[in-house]
């Protein structure tokens, strides 16, 4: 029911909605402030108020929501290290702070963020090489570093991001051909590389990809866009339009 109403756009209601649930979980947090589950709720509760205040543009507001679910996720992550639903669940609230400040123009403390969160996702990187979404956040944090890093004009450490995005990303869509998210990424750090350095070669082969995806009908309909737009960047405004 929030959900349904933050996608519909009611985002007055969501924002109540969601108060309400995180007026319950404080009672139940201050009831017993050792069940960790009640304490992950809480959290959750402030995120998401977080992210409907970001959906209004009340930046400032969502910021202070995302601090105070952190203070309770580093509790959580300090008080067990080997859950990795808590690490994870620290990880992304320190994203999610990141994104605030680059919306916010902060761009060297949104770097602190995207750091402390990139150390995370290493750790549970490391922790199991075989968990493919792990490995996926990892390439995440990556990306964001180095769109901060080209924002700060920081060419040569925004590329190291970029490239080092693209390692992990190149590897999952080799593991899984068909898995479209991962042949997505691919495409968008071929595009960040290819902007980053003006070489079309990055492009090209980007577009290589989606035109590979399109014949094997894996490409989604949202997405069809992609194929004129690569072509254009990697300077085959003329080929055909289904070559």
């Amino acid at each position: 029911m929030q959900r349904v109403q933050g996608a519909r756009g009611a985002l007055d209601q969501a924002l109540r909605s969601f108060r309400a649930a995180m007026a319950i979980a404080e009672r139940l947090a201050e009831t017993d402030p050792g069940n960790t589950q009640w304490q992950r709720d809480l959290s959750v509760s402030h995120e998401r108020i977080g992210d409907v205040q970001v959906a209004q543009g009340a930046l400032d507001q969502a910021l202070k929501s995302y601090r105070a679910a952190m203070a309770i996720a580093e509790r959580l992550a300090e008080t067990d290290p080997g859950n990795t639903q808590w690490q994870r669940d620290l990880s992304v609230t320190h994203n999610k702070i990141g994104d605030v400040q680059v919306a916010q123009g902060a761009l060297d403390q949104a770097l602190k963020s995207y750091r402390a969160a990139m150390a995370i996702a290493e750790r549970l990187a490391r922790t199991d090489p075989g968990n493919t979404q792990w490995q996926r956040g990892l390439s995440v944090s990556h990306e964001r570093i180095g769109d901060v890093q080209v924002a700060q004009g920081a060419l040569d450490q925004a590329l190291k991001s970029y490239r080092a995005a693209m390692t992990i990303r190149e590897r999952l869509a080799r593991t899984d051909p068909g898995n479209t998210q991962w042949q997505r990424d691919l495409i968008v750090s071929l595009v960040k590389l290819s902007e980053a350095t003006g070489n079309t070669a990055y492009a090209a082969r980007a577009l290589e990809i989606a035109q590979d995806m399109q014949r094997r009908d894996i490409l989604s309909p949202r997405d069809a866009w992609m194929i004129d737009e690569l072509k254009r960047r990697a300077g085959q405004t003329g080929a055909s339009k289904n070559q």
